[in-house]
């Protein structure tokens, strides 16, 4: 049977019957698949063979109506072949064969035959786009773009359709080409899989929309100074060890004993430096900045102990005392950064995941210690050199990594940079311009310059200043009050507030009361910075207490004010990505209780 014929027997049940209509359909042999078929397995399975004529066929078979129609069957027809052979060229058979023919299953049988089907089944599923016929696979952050197979039997990752059909291709020219891009896409996918899992175990599950946006720059430069951090470990131990007299045959028991002691009693260092935790609240960055610089004096004190083996014991201790008090800073102050990095409250994930970073970083920067160590040898300038370099490098990446976090709580500084901004403009500044401005160490600012910033003025800026160095929080009462009558007038007017503001000696005296929250404190830090206005642009000059209490009275006004302001400023805060709950601070251990004095 040839090729048009069985087309012909598996078509006729799904498309419209021919121009000239048969009289009845013979018996037809055994039907066997073509190769149209073959390549289309699941059209061949919904299409049916022609239905079979309820009555037997004639002898000698089927004849077509008048003269149009060839015959279908064994026998002959009138004026044409038998079965579907081709008529006689000699009688014009050929064009009445043709026209019996519908033209619409000629042109389908050409497109099966060249294969232009498949290539336009594919082009319709590629002209979807991602919306139409594209599947999205979501899994955390990473989505992959899945498209149907041409037979719209199952789902391929996209481009993976046309690698198989590339892979296929002929020619030995075509093949080391086809080979060659079949390497590279295997290569592509095979990172694509170690980047999957290094995201799996390196960052939080959802990222990036399950941290905040400073995370990634923050982890990146940790990752960096992580490795300098463990180089100088390793040339540090190697010099240790070389100090205590291990490479020239020292007594074991000797040298452990000195190992105990020195850190014995750097461990000490550690219990004393624990009372100055509410410290590193309230800066954490700067604490940090200087846990890292602890860590890397003691880093080159342990390196100068081949130089001085006789003092051992108390270099290595003075060494092992920094490296204590940094483990305890670094540790008390991640828990505030990873705070702020958990935008969806996955504080414990967040940590996870940072220690797993960590310790690939420790890994790395052992192994190129180790390295660096075989090829310094027991040489000291040598050591200081390389560890000159390495402490470089781990410094700066320290100062950018914590230049890159974002805090959103409000320790005095950063509450009265924004206050300050609000009451001159009436805009909160963003977390990021605050944050770069803040200084780091010793009133150092490192972050952004003046031109980066978009809200934040050089007033503002410097009435921060100002009020950080004139702010007393926790004032003892006796020492500010002179008379009773200015106890009766402080008291009197703030009955309502869990704390008294009042200038004394040109600073601002905070008394808070018992029970005072952090809330009450970041109140009283807007009532100040609405006091320094006062004073700075109204030209309120400072008097008695007695007489600022009054009605119209400098403290009167400015009590006024923060009382029908503040909730608004914490509205507009919270909006702008503030955490407004509170003031993180270290007020003095002083409180009075209101019940105890009588006027």
């Amino acid at each position: 049977m040839s090729s048009p014929q069985s087309f012909l027997l598996l078509l006729p049940s799904c498309l419209p019957p021919p121009s000239s209509p048969l009289a009845r359909v013979a018996p037809h042999p055994p039907f066997s698949p073509s190769l149209a078929a073959l390549r289309f397995p699941r059209l061949a399975a919904k299409l049916s063979p022609p239905p079979l004529a309820a009555s037997p066929p004639p002898h000698g078979g089927f004849r077509g109506r008048g003269g149009t129609g060839g015959s279908y069957g064994g026998g002959r027809g009138d004026g044409c072949g038998g079965g579907t052979d081709p008529p006689d060229p000699g009688d014009g058979g050929w064009r009445r064969w043709l026209q019996a023919l519908h033209p619409e299953l000629l042109l389908l049988f050409l497109l099966l035959q060249s294969g232009a089907a498949s290539a336009l089944a594919e082009a319709l599923g590629a002209a979807g786009g991602d919306d139409a016929g594209g599947v999205w696979e979501v899994r955390g952050g990473a989505r992959t773009r899945l498209v149907p197979d041409p037979a719209w039997t199952s789902y391929l990752i996209a481009g993976d359709d046309g690698s198989k059909r590339e892979e296929g291709g002929d020619g030995e020219g075509g093949g080391s080409r086809v080979n060659a891009a079949a390497l590279r896409r295997k290569l592509e996918r095979s990172w694509r899989r170690c980047a999957d899992v290094a995201v799996q175990l390196l960052l939080p599950d959802g990222y990036p929309h399950s941290v905040s946006s400073d995370y990634l720059n923050y982890s990146l430069w940790r990752a960096v100074q992580g490795v300098a951090s463990q180089i100088s470990g390793v040339l540090s131990t190697q010099a240790l060890l070389y100090a205590v007299g291990l490479g020239k045959g020292a007594i074991p028991t000797a040298a452990a004993v000195n190992w105990v002691l020195k850190d014995g009693l750097g461990y000490l260092s550690k219990i004393m430096l624990s009372k100055f935790g509410r410290h590193f609240d309230v800066n954490p960055k700067g604490w940090r900045l200087f846990a890292d610089l602890l860590e890397n004096t003691a880093h080159g004190l342990e390196i100068l102990t081949p130089v001085f083996p006789h003092l051992f014991v108390p270099i290595g201790a003075a060494a092992g005392a920094g490296r204590s008090a940094a483990a305890l800073i670094q540790a008390a102050t991640r828990s505030c950064f990873y705070a702020g990095f958990a935008a969806q409250r996955n504080f414990a994930e967040v940590i996870a995941k940072g220690e797993a970073q960590g310790m690939v970083s420790k890994f790395i920067g052992i192994g190129i210690g180790i390295v660096l160590a075989n090829h310094i040898g027991s040489s000291v300038p040598l050591a200081l050199v390389s560890f000159a370099g390495v402490t470089a490098v781990h410094m700066y990446c320290n100062l950018k990594s914590y230049q890159s976090i974002q805090l959103r709580t409000l320790n005095p500084y950063r509450a009265s940079l924004v206050f300050s901004e609000y009451l001159l403009s009436g805009q909160v500044p963003s977390v990021k311009e605050v944050n770069d401005e803040e200084p780091l160490f010793f009133n150092l600012s490192l972050g952004a310059s003046r031109e980066e910033c978009n809200i934040l003025s050089a007033e503002a800026k410097d009435a921060a200043d100002q009020i950080c160095q004139r702010l007393q929080l926790g004032s003892k009462l006796s020492e500010i009050i002179e008379s009773k009558e200015d106890a009766c007038a402080l008291f009197d007017l703030y009955k309502n507030e869990q704390y008294m503001l009042t200038n004394y000696k040109g600073k601002f005296c905070i008394v808070l009361k018992e029970g005072s929250s952090p809330e009450d404190m970041l109140k009283s830090l807007f009532h100040v910075s609405y006091l320094y206005w006062l004073e700075r642009y109204l030209g309120f000059k400072p008097s008695n207490i007695a007489s600022e209490c009054r009605p119209g009275g400098r403290l009167e006004v400015s009590l006024d004010y923060a009382q029908r302001e503040f909730s608004h400023v914490k509205h507009d805060g919270s909006v702008g990505g503030w955490v407004m709950d509170g003031l993180i601070a270290r007020p003095l251990p002083v409180r009075i209780r209101v019940g105890d004095v009588t006027p």
